[in-house]
């Protein structure tokens, strides 16, 4: 029999709506009692059908993070603290953290067993003392050329741990491009069954081929003889965008359960820019599926993907001041994530990620409004959202803005059907800062969060929210500043005709030195470059596009070491 915790730890509970600062929920956790743990509230947990579900044989998503690399020397073993276990319970509400311990690279277990042994035990001791689920992830690129030892770690870890709930084995990081019936499938099989001779009913992951990407190969061809089994899925979402969603949806429509053990906000090396936009379709997809997902990674190293900034001191008293942009993005979504809700068709659901820094507006606090009304919402923190939006609508805002620079809006929207679309504007709608689609959530109060870059001038100033077409309600807006390099907008402004037929014109903002121009695909992949030289007036280039067939596309612009991203339709 599973036994449980008994251990009490603090979380933040849901204010009253306000004019707020994006971070003032976070410096209040652990103010209040938690009464659950989240072992606790969910038990010991399930693969029934495509879902992982709970106890009460409820679906559940759970939100949290991974540690980097267990290797000896390779700087990430640092945080592998019963400290960093707490905080990430009690700062960021994390409700499962994954255990990445590193095999055959150099400082991995295969040259120092008992090291690496002792980080996963010391981190899996601490989430059993938190009460938090924690994977532990035997963190290989070719688990099968070391089958023996990971059935051999495997079985201690069975032994040592298999009587609780809380720990679920990951029994390969990620295959490379090798056979899934031939290579990772009996490796997996014989990992599993080493494992429910010892332990009959903790869940078991399963990496799957191509960086864990390939999971409705997988899907193909499940694992039968041992019960509860789910399905890796590893993304990056600056690379990784509907396909892989798409390959995913397959394999849940062929009936497999699938853990995201691994996601980064940035490119799928590690590094690069954070993209946002793409990190939010993903949440979005995660939460509609009750899909369970850790960030890659809880680490200073420098590299976009990592939380913390380089040189955090493991021992610290952190604080938020201590996160990267894509820490602060990822915590307003583990904070906010709700476990056992689903999007699409109910009342509170889809994402709340608060933006990380900056202030919000909530939408009914227009200083003057056309067409609109107002109404409950559901939504986190209560209150009124603005709705019965139609085409032609305004409200306007008086807000100061502290410094001239770049903001990153965003904007909590539901919306039953999509289609809708917001504008930016100022000067009684004759200047046009930025555009952005509201998808489809679901209904009314199944709430997303949308966001786009703008340029906006210091100081006091009217701000007016246009609604080129409706169809969907708002419950709050917020503006921050953007980060300091690597800006990333998109939006569908400064580029015309479009949809296009034959050629796009491209507005190119003042720059100095080279410019480079790529047509993307909507899912990423380069189709043409173009280099240009920057003007201190800015320019207007023209792109050939009458071959591209029809669909959406992205142009990006690279200009002194900023990035934007420009959507067009090709007809």
């Amino acid at each position: 029999m599973k036994t449980f915790e008994t251990t009490f730890f603090g979380r933040c509970g849901a204010g009253a709506k306000t004019l707020l600062l994006g971070l003032a929920c976070a410096s209040s956790l652990g103010a209040t009692a938690q009464t659950t743990t989240p072992v606790q509230q969910y038990g010991l947990l399930k693969v029934a059908g495509n879902k992982i579900v709970d106890k009460n044989n409820q679906p559940v998503s759970l939100a949290g993070n991974s540690l980097f690399w267990s290797n000896d020397g390779w700087g990430g073993e640092k945080y592998y603290t019963a400290n960093t276990v707490g905080w990430l319970k009690n700062n960021w509400n994390a409700k499962v953290v994954r255990v990445a311990m590193g095999v055959e690279d150099s400082g991995g277990y295969i040259s120092n067993p008992a090291g690496n042994r002792q980080k996963v035990k010391t981190v899996v001791d601490a989430a059993l003392a938190q009460g938090l689920y924690v994977i532990i992830d035997w963190h290989s690129h070719h688990a099968e050329s070391y089958q023996a030892q990971a059935i051999a770690f495997f079985q201690d870890m069975a032994r040592t741990y298999g009587s609780t709930p809380n720990v679920i084995y990951e029994v390969y990081n990620e295959p490379l491009q090798v056979s899934w019936t031939g290579v990772v499938k009996p490796y997996a099989e014989a990992v599993a069954g080493a494992i429910r001779a010892i332990d009959p009913d903790n869940l078991i992951i399963v990496g799957t081929p191509t960086w864990s990407q390939d999971v409705d190969v997988a899907a193909s061809s499940p694992i039968t003889r041992y019960s509860n089994i789910a399905y890796t899925l590893h993304f990056y979402a600056a690379t990784h965008k509907q396909s892989l969603r798409d390959k995913t949806q397959a394999a849940l429509n062929r009936g497999v359960a699938v853990f995201v053990t691994e996601y980064g906000t940035t490119e799928a090396s590690g590094n690069g820019y954070v993209d946002a936009a793409s990190t939010q379709e993903w949440m979005s997809f995660l939460k509609q599926n009750s899909i369970s997902h850790a960030n890659w990674s809880f680490n200073d190293k420098a590299e976009s993907s990592s939380a913390l900034k380089p040189g955090t001191s493991p021992t610290a008293a952190w604080s938020d001041a201590f996160l990267t942009p894509s820490g602060s993005l990822v915590k307003g979504y583990i904070q906010n994530w709700n476990g056992t809700t689903t999007g699409g068709g109910g009342g509170g659901g889809g994402t709340t990620p608060p933006p990380a820094t900056g202030t919000v507006v909530q939408a009914e606090s227009y200083q003057a409004m056309a067409g609109v009304q107002t109404e409950t919402t559901s939504d986190t923190g209560g209150g009124l959202n603005v709705g019965w939006l139609d085409p032609g609508d305004w409200m306007v805002y008086s807000v100061n803005i502290p410094t001239a620079g770049s903001y990153l809006i965003q904007y909590r929207v539901a919306s039953p059907s999509g289609g809708g679309r917001i504008s930016l504007e100022q000067n009684s709608g004759t200047t046009q800062r930025g555009t952005v689609n509201v998808p489809a959530t679901g209904g009314w109060q199944t709430w997303t969060t949308v966001s786009h870059t703008v340029t906006l001038a210091a100081g006091p100033q009217d701000i007016a929210i246009g609604v080129p077409a409706g169809g969907f309600n708002i419950n709050w807006w917020s503006f921050s500043p953007a980060p300091a390099s690597r800006t990333t907008t998109v939006t569908t402004e400064a580029v015309y005709p479009n949809p296009a037929q034959s050629q796009v014109v491209v507005s190119v903002p003042a720059a100095t030195g080279a410019v480079q121009l790529t047509i993307l695909d909507s899912e990423g992949h380069e189709l043409s470059r173009r280099s240009i030289r920057g003007t201190a007036a800015g320019q207007q280039v023209a792109l050939p596009v009458a071959g591209l067939e029809p669909g959406v596309y992205l142009v990006r612009i690279v200009q002194n070491g900023q990035v934007e991203t420009r959507r067009f339709v090709k007809e």
